[in-house]
């Protein structure tokens, strides 16, 4: 196998010569990759079956080739059964390749049987237009779409230069779509932000609200529902003067009959001062958040966000998971409720049997000691938010590899997700791939150099002139390889994670691209030959959950050597559509269940449209629709048969504690119970419970010592509860 020898990065911050209306890259993380002997991350389970129902079906030649659709939205809609099926779909895109063509926004429409219906532009003013978004009325199928443009309408005419966020909704009558109604600049920027978060008071009058996402929910008004357009400020006015993208979103309430009739929409706007604060403070705060809603009028902003000192370079330690949520229908007081990401690891020997860490400080020259390495989410810009069958929210992202100077490694890079579950309001992370073996007790988490027992140590190591390299997974979870595009901020342009809502029956996907194989083919043909044919393009991987995201499947593959249907095809910008169809079971019990897929066939790998390009060929490519049936199987982790409760294990009370915190778990019958507790090294500090457990509500207390009955010291613990049917794990910090 060939020995990659990774070149160090050092990357502190960056900012693109972008346009406008793209997100400018910046990250307080620096990019650092280590010597070692780098193997594909193998395949532990079974990934589901799966036939396509649609075969890849080309929509238009689009001569825009960079995110196609929403930033932090699913851009692809199911029409419910009521209204007659399908699908509605927009995108961004440029019908011809010459320099003065407009980027304009697209709608689509797809009935129940496949047919493509309607392709065309939203509106017929020539402007430029971009990242639309797409909502579908859950009761009359009418769409709502909103994207941004400069407001060039008669009746009201636009005197600045700053971009709006545009509005209109399709009546849709007697399945005939493209019935537009007037469209309105629903936020009407430059925007006056101003208030008093905490003491602190902030003003400024230059905001720009930009990159729309739309979400439907319910309405305090009987009969009708409220639309909610969530949009992020391009202007920022912190110290460093960094981008910190602060919200605004309007909403109104609307029924199938006004949409019909065309009613104007009484829009009523709401921000979150906490975020508006850290758009203006000294330190810098970036925030990668989207809007859900959940069928009790809570709405939640949801994510995650990195934060420094004035600098910009200086790390801020503090929870970064975020759940802005208000529970009135978007009006009222927002409250946040913070956890972290931060999950453990540990730094195996540089060589077999050494006592050093093989992972070392580019500073110092010594190794790490274990709780200075941790993995952490990053480079999720583009991520979405979702609600489930039990309220809790789920946020996924791309999980890598940190250190505590500030570093992350870019070849270590996992996706998971995160569940807010408001009942409790505790964070729990769920890995979905890779994911550690289900035979492994001594790691928490999926840890890269240890996927083979015995677990606990480090799996192997190559030598080679004399120099000790181990021999770890490596992933690329992007729909590109080469990390050099766009002035080395392809982490952050490329990232592309997406999460369905749950169905009535607890259907889920989860989609993104990989582009590990097509590295190695690219990159060491003579030493991966079985991997150049995979070095045209990037793969679409399909995780699929049938509990409510609490356990994910090994990931289908489509790809163009192993999937017919996916021949010449590069995929990029891979949208789920927002539910899976449940179709019944399968001869082997499992749900079955549709999922319409949007993407791009870039014809040339890489994009054109970001500055400095990938390639100077504007030769656009096509935005496709597919549709794929799955059999809901292989859908497996720790506790693969857990009871039918929403919730066993609770986060401990007060988190921090010092010395004593309370814990907490639900049997839904008496049975056999353990409650173990671990430091971040997964060693055993006590073993809090272990025998019969009642049913119903348990509480333990723990005073922080440890088998013995010493004290232990500060930091962070895990608890762990194994029923006969379930394990749970959660994180508790102890601060002395």
């Amino acid at each position: 196998m060939k020995k990659v020898l990774l070149l160090t990065l050092c990357l502190s911050f960056i900012i693109s010569a972008v346009f406008a209306d793209q997100v400018k890259p910046a990250d307080a993380r620096k990019p650092l990759n280590v010597p070692l002997n780098a193997k594909i991350s193998g395949q532990t389970r079974n990934a589901p079956s799966y036939t396509f129902t649609q075969d890849p079906t080309v929509l238009m030649l689009n001569y825009y080739d960079y995110m196609i659709g929403s930033y932090n939205g699913l851009p692809l809609r199911v029409i419910p059964d009521a209204a007659g099926g399908g699908y509605f779909l927009t995108f961004h895109g440029r019908r011809s390749a010459t320099a003065d063509a407009k980027r304009r926004a697209f709608y689509a429409y797809l009935d129940a049987a496949g047919n493509v219906l309607n392709v065309n532009e939203i509106t017929n003013v020539e402007n430029n237009e971009g990242y639309s978004t797409l909502g579908v009325d859950p009761v009359s199928g009418k769409p709502l779409y909103a994207w941004h443009a400069n407001h060039e309408v008669a009746a009201s005419p636009d005197f600045d230069n700053q971009l709006e966020v545009q509005f209109t909704s399709d009546a849709f009558l007697f399945g005939t779509a493209g019935l537009f109604n007037d469209v309105i600049a629903v936020i009407d920027n430059p925007y006056i932000v101003e208030g008093i978060y905490e003491g602190n008071t902030y003003y400024s009058d230059d905001n720009e609200f930009l990159w729309p996402t739309i979400q439907i929910g319910p309405s305090p008004t009987a009969g009708m529902r409220r639309v909610y357009v969530a949009a992020r400020n391009f202007v920022t006015h912190n110290t460093y003067d960094a981008p910190s993208e602060n919200v605004k979103i309007a909403y109104a309430d609307f029924n199938g009959d006004m949409i019909e009739s065309g009613t104007p929409l009484n829009w009523q706007y709401t921000s979150i001062p906490e975020m508006d604060w850290w758009n203006h403070q000294d330190d810098w705060r970036r925030p990668f958040h989207a809007i859900t809603t959940d069928n009790m009028g809570n709405v939640y902003y949801a994510g995650y966000h990195f934060a420094t000192e004035s600098d910009g370079t200086t790390n801020i330690e503090e929870e970064d998971l975020d759940i802005f949520m208000c529970d009135n229908y978007g009006e009222g007081t927002w409250t946040r409720i913070a956890g972290w990401s931060n999950l453990p690891s540990w730094n195996p020997p540089d060589q077999p049997g050494g006592t050093a860490g093989y992972f070392k400080s580019s500073d110092t020259g010594l190794p790490y000691t274990d709780d200075q390495l941790n993995w952490t989410i990053g480079n999720s810009s583009h991520l979405n938010a979702v609600v489930d069958n039990y309220g809790r929210i789920h946020v996924i992202g791309l999980w890598s590899l940190n250190n505590f100077e500030g570093y992350y490694y870019p070849a270590f890079q996992t996706v998971k997700t995160f569940i807010f579950d408001p009942a409790d309001q505790s964070f729990t992370v769920k890995e979905i791939f890779p994911k550690k073996p289900l035979e492994d007790e001594f790691n928490l988490y999926y840890q890269p150099w240890d996927i083979e027992a015995p677990f606990g140590e480090a799996d192997s190591y190559t030598e080679s002139a004399g120099e000790w390299y181990l021999d770890i997974e490596t992933n690329l979870p992007f729909p590109h390889y080469d990390d050099t595009l766009h002035d080395t901020s392809m982490y952050f342009h490329y990232n592309n994670v997406k999460i369905s809502e749950a169905n009535e029956q607890g259907m889920m996907v989860a989609v993104w691209q990989d582009s590990q194989r097509a590295s190695y083919g690219i990159k060491y043909p003579e030493d991966y030959p079985e991997l150049v044919p995979y070095a045209s393009g990037a793969e679409i991987m399909i995780s699929v959950s049938s509990d409510n995201g609490s356990n994910w499947s090994e990931p289908i593959r489509l790809n163009a050597v192993d999937t017919p249907q996916m021949a010449n095809i590069k995929p990029m910008w891979v949208y789920p559509a927002d539910k899976v169809l449940y179709t019944g079971e399968s001869t082997n019990g499992f749900p079955m269940g549709k999922i319409g897929l949007m993407f791009y066939n870039d014809y040339t790998w890489g994009s054109n449209a970001i500055a400095p390009p990938a390639h100077t060929t504007p030769d656009g490519g096509e935005v496709i629709f597919a549709e794929l049936e799955i059999e809901f199987s292989g859908v497996s982790n720790d506790n693969q048969t857990a009871p039918a409760v929403t919730r066993v294990l609770h986060q401990n009370f007060p988190n921090p504690f010092n010395p004593e915190t309370t814990i907490s778990f639900d049997m839904p019958v008496n049975g056999n119970a353990k409650l173990d507790i671990f430091n971040v090294k997964g060693q055993l500090v006590k073993s809090l419970f272990n025998g019969n457990a009642p049913s119903g509500r348990n509480t333990l207390v723990w005073n922080s010592t440890d088998q013995n009955g010493n004290a232990v010291t500060s930091g962070i613990y895990f608890y762990r509860l194994s029923t006969d049917n379930h394990s749970e794990t959660r994180k508790m910090m102890l601060m002395k």
